[in-house]
């Protein structure tokens, strides 16, 4: 290699590594132990951006109690607190003495440093198909809680803990005019169809995805205030009980052949430059 071609190949070299060795975003966001001090506001899409002027979800209040407190993740844009606030009395008038509200997202929101790829703008709520006591579970109480799974072995249909009240809390969430989807499994999405009484245009909301046969995962819309948060797509027409409900039961969903090595998720990647520039800003700020 000539000199002049050998410094051009250093010189870019040079400029690519402080992208190759930048700090994760994860590492990054994972760090914060508190909201910042900004109005609040989300930023970017739900599986990327930030939170800037996060609330604490409180605790334990007359209708919930946050549990796995060890992960600081009870943290939201207000919006996600004034869901919380409506759905827990629709719970309790459905027979749920208290919701057990699970990750919600981190002070700044962001990648996670582990488990999900989307809470990023405390917009995504994880609600725990299992009512909560009626009376306040203590912090070591709530750290070791389980919450078993509602869908039967097969993964074709739900198991002997699903109740009505669960059709009631679901129904109660997707009418909420702040939700844009409930991600659940395929198998409680079938449930739905089956037994839910009409009118049933809320169903639209309800998206089966792999995994949540033990919460449902409350997905809110961008409020309309927030001009920097970029919503997810509209669920397509009608109430999904058809076709592409039927594809989550053929092997293809069920069953589908182990890559030759694991896929890397792109939380576990991204860095800061990937997320939307005002991002930066929370890392550091008070």
């Amino acid at each position: 290699m000539r000199i002049p071609a050998l410094v051009a190949f250093l010189a870019a070299a040079l400029l690519a590594a402080p992208s190759a060795a930048a700090p994760l975003a994860k590492t990054l966001f994972g760090a914060a132990q508190r909201g910042s001090d900004h109005a609040p506001s989300p930023i970017g899409r739900h599986a990327e951006g930030c939170l800037a002027g996060a609330v604490e979800i409180p605790e334990t209040a007359p209708g919930w109690q946050a549990v796995r407190l060890s992960r600081n993740r009870n943290w939201g844009h207000p919006a996600a607190l004034a869901f919380l606030h409506r759905l827990a009395p629709a719970a309790q008038a459905a027979g749920w003495p208290r919701l057990l509200v699970g990750d919600v997202s981190q002070p700044r929101g962001g990648p996670m440093t582990s488990g999900h790829s989307s809470h990023q703008i405390g917009l995504d709520i994880d609600v725990w198909l299992r009512p909560g006591p009626g009376a306040p579970a203590t912090l070591a109480e709530r750290e070791g809680m389980g919450a078993p799974s509602v869908v039967a072995a097969d993964r074709r249909r739900v198991n002997d803990r699903w109740t009505p009240a669960h059709v009631a809390l679901m129904r109660a969430a997707a009418e909420d005019p702040a939700v844009a989807r409930l991600f659940v499994n395929a198998a409680i999405k079938a449930e739905l169809c089956r037994a839910a009484p009409p009118p049933r245009a809320w169903l639209r909301k309800v998206r089966p995805w792999w995994g949540h046969d033990a919460h449902v995962h409350v997905r809110l819309a961008c409020p309309p205030d927030a001009a920097s948060c970029e919503d997810q797509a509209p669920p397509p027409p009608g109430d999904g009980c058809d076709e592409t409900l039927a594809w989550w039961f053929g092997d293809e969903a069920l069953n589908p052949p182990k890559p030759e090595t694991p896929p890397t998720r792109r939380r576990d990647v991204m860095t800061l430059a990937e997320l939307p520039i005002a991002c930066a800003a929370l890392v550091d700020a008070e």
